[in-house]
């Protein structure tokens, strides 16, 4: 109705098939920052393992997910593979809550999923229902969008966080000098748009260098999120993966995630994770 109005919309993904000039998608490799967070998942791991809190047997991660979405699932993934790459046993055990902010499902989803065995929680939830619970139980947590130190400062490790501001600002320089918008806009650590919470007290010793380095990797494109020689699915390594527009997302070793569009597109559950 408005064709001079440009209209931005956050994580969607119907921008591209609109056929409107003005309507445009935008998200952020947000999964960078979780594989950043699962590397600092992965040292505390490590760590009870060496300190013989935990057998490496043992080492299972707990994920607290909101919905069954390639965005939810891509997080995740991205989370396991940044702990696997420091404790290659490691296994994950996801949960869903069909909600994206429900502190009280959140918190016993939590509490379901560390009676199950899981040693350290992650979440793809908004609140910090989780947090909470893995406080009370001494259970070590990696929390999402914000630092979690404050409802969890003795076990809190850190929290993947968006910069939207990065956007933000290019839209307004693009509206404000006459330069046309992306239909998809897409960015990761490499222009400063996702990133980490400050590490809480938790976490193991040497994991400041660690996240310096795997970031430092990311940027320099050297370490690539969904390295397929990393995972396997049903025992195999993923060869090929096309998406609805009919574009092939396997290529160079690695899974091209938000690089064609920029909602996630990785919807595969790999060997090690399972889903309840």
């Amino acid at each position: 109705e408005y064709p001079d109005v440009q209209c931005c919309h956050a994580t969607g993904f119907k921008a591209a098939s609109s056929g409107l000039s003005n309507m445009h998608n935008y998200f952020d490799n947000i999964y960078e920052a979780r594989y950043v967070s699962g590397v600092v998942a992965g040292m505390k791991l490590q760590e009870m393992i060496d300190n013989g809190t935990i057998t490496a047997a043992e080492a299972k991660l707990g994920y607290v997910g909101a919905y069954p979405y390639a965005e939810v699932i891509s997080g995740f993934t991205a989370f396991y593979l940044g702990a696997k790459s420091i404790v290659n046993d490691v296994t994950m055990e996801v949960s869903y809550t069909n909600s994206w902010a429900d502190p009280s499902l959140e918190g016993e989803t939590a509490t379901a999923l560390i009676a199950d065995g899981c040693k350290l929680i992650s979440q793809h939830a908004d609140t910090t229902g989780a947090p909470s619970v893995c406080e009370t139980a001494g259970v070590p947590i990696v929390g999402y969008n914000v630092d979690m130190t404050t409802v969890a400062p003795s076990v809190a490790l850190t929290s993947p966080t968006n910069d939207w501001g990065v956007y933000y600002t290019h839209v307004a320089d693009c509206v404000l000098n006459g330069k046309a918008i992306e239909t998809d806009w897409c960015q990761g650590y490499a222009e400063d748009s996702v990133g980490i919470t400050p590490l809480g007290k938790a976490c193991a010793a040497g994991t400041q260098e660690k996240v310096d380095e795997t970031i430092a990797a990311i940027k320099e494109g050297s370490l690539h999120i969904f390295d397929t020689s990393k995972f396997t699915v049903e025992g195999k390594t993923l060869e090929t993966y096309t998406n609805a527009a009919g574009q092939e997302l396997v290529s160079d070793g690695y899974f091209h995630e938000s690089e064609y569009a920029s909602a996630p597109a990785f919807d595969i559950i790999i060997d090690g994770i399972s889903v309840k």
